[in-house]
């Protein structure tokens, strides 16, 4: 770090001396009913508590690497005992009576409520400095909280591909073939209609796009790849992304996607590209269909009326959301809520001040008067 950097942060730290009134305290119920608002409620700071193995929603990811260990920790074990019910239902009442449900979940949290062992306020004055990189200047941009949560989203999925990698590796060799890897159960449960089964998800095709290598087998990296094709940059997965989606789309059945096909199903996940890309004079703009025919010729590069799986890759990433795209959503809500002046940015004052934007809470019971319940924002 250089110089200026260090005296930056040296002007930093004196100035946040005078911040700590902004450190959330624990008031009494006396206390919040004699100032009387919302700011002075007293809020418990919460933990994730949920997994299931069938997805249904991409969930936040926690700002704080201290609580997304935590919750990684938690997720272990709940992802434990739901593979011993799905796996071994024999062992599962035996595990369930061996381990008192919910105890170290609630001393995690207890942990993060004593303001002794946790300080929300001190945290944040830690963590702005590994934030603000990008220049270092004081400020925390949305591309660097952007650049943050790609960090610790990368670590997530990588920890949940190890441990999925662990259960299908079963000769122990670090890798996974094709024979040793079966889909989910709630997949094969639900036969040839649940999500991705259909189409192929979990099919052979996918499994050899995925190896990078083509050796046959996946190590840790194609097979985080092949859980979540979306965010690689193996060139024959996108393709086969693209692929997969013509076999959904192609509703004729003719190997391609015409422009109703396109229009009555891909359009609409890639508005925004369209609206960012478009040209106002373009002759089909005043037309209802004009964007998506806008989108659709600049698509069609042979300008044969129909796009192909390689004529989709372009667009690929906002049929199929990256990380990146879930990653810079979080960061641009964060600073709606948290940025005081609205200068787009972040000073390490602004987050002091909006401490429950970065971390998830509740209210105490005993301080809720029937209008605030659940404030669980992005963590």
């Amino acid at each position: 770090m250089s110089k200026a950097s260090v005296l930056l942060y040296i002007t930093v730290g004196i100035f946040v001396l005078f911040l700590v009134s902004y450190s959330p305290k624990k008031t009494s119920h006396h206390d919040h009913h004699h100032h009387g608002g919302h700011n002075n409620q007293h809020h418990r700071l919460k933990l994730r508590s949920s997994f299931n193995f069938k997805p249904t929603r991409h969930d936040p990811i926690p700002f704080d690497p201290l609580v997304a260990d935590m919750e990684r920790r938690r997720e272990d074990k709940e992802w434990e005992r739901q593979h011993i019910e799905h796996s071994h239902p024999e062992l599962a009442s035996h595990d369930h009576e061996s381990q008192p449900e919910g105890e170290e979940f609630m001393d995690a949290e207890d942990y993060l409520n004593d303001e002794d062992k946790f300080n929300v306020t001190d945290r944040l004055i830690s963590l702005f400095p590994r934030i603000d990189v990008s220049p270092i200047d004081g400020y925390v941009t949305e591309s660097e909280l952007t650049e943050w949560n790609i960090q610790s989203s990368a670590k997530e999925v990588m920890h949940r591909s190890q441990r999925d990698m662990d259960v299908h590796d079963r000769n122990k060799d670090g890798f996974v073939s094709f024979s040793e890897y079966e889909p989910p159960s709630w997949a094969r449960d639900s036969g040839n209609y649940s999500f991705g089964y259909d189409i192929g998800w979990w099919k052979e095709e996918h499994f050899n796009a995925s190896d990078a290598d083509g050796d046959g087998l996946l190590n840790l990296t194609e097979f985080n790849d092949f859980l979540h094709p979306a965010d690689t940059k193996n060139p024959k997965l996108l393709l086969w992304l693209c692929k997969e989606e013509v076999r959904e789309r192609d509703s004729d059945k003719d190997g391609k996607i015409g422009f109703d096909e396109f229009f009555h199903g891909l359009f609409d996940s890639v508005r925004s590209y369209e609206e960012d890309n478009h040209n106002a004079t373009h002759p089909y703009h005043d037309l209802p269909e004009g964007p998506a025919k806008q989108l659709f010729a600049q698509l069609d590069k042979d300008g044969d009326g129909y796009l192909s799986d390689v004529e989709l890759l372009p667009i690929i990433s906002k049929i199929q959301p990256t990380e990146h795209y879930y990653a810079k959503e979080q960061a641009d809500y964060i600073i709606s809520k948290a940025d005081s002046d609205k200068d787009g940015r972040l000073t390490l004052a602004e987050m002091i001040e909006h401490p429950y934007v970065f971390y998830s809470a509740i209210f105490d019971e005993e301080d809720t008067d029937g209008d605030y319940g659940l404030h669980d924002e992005f963590r």
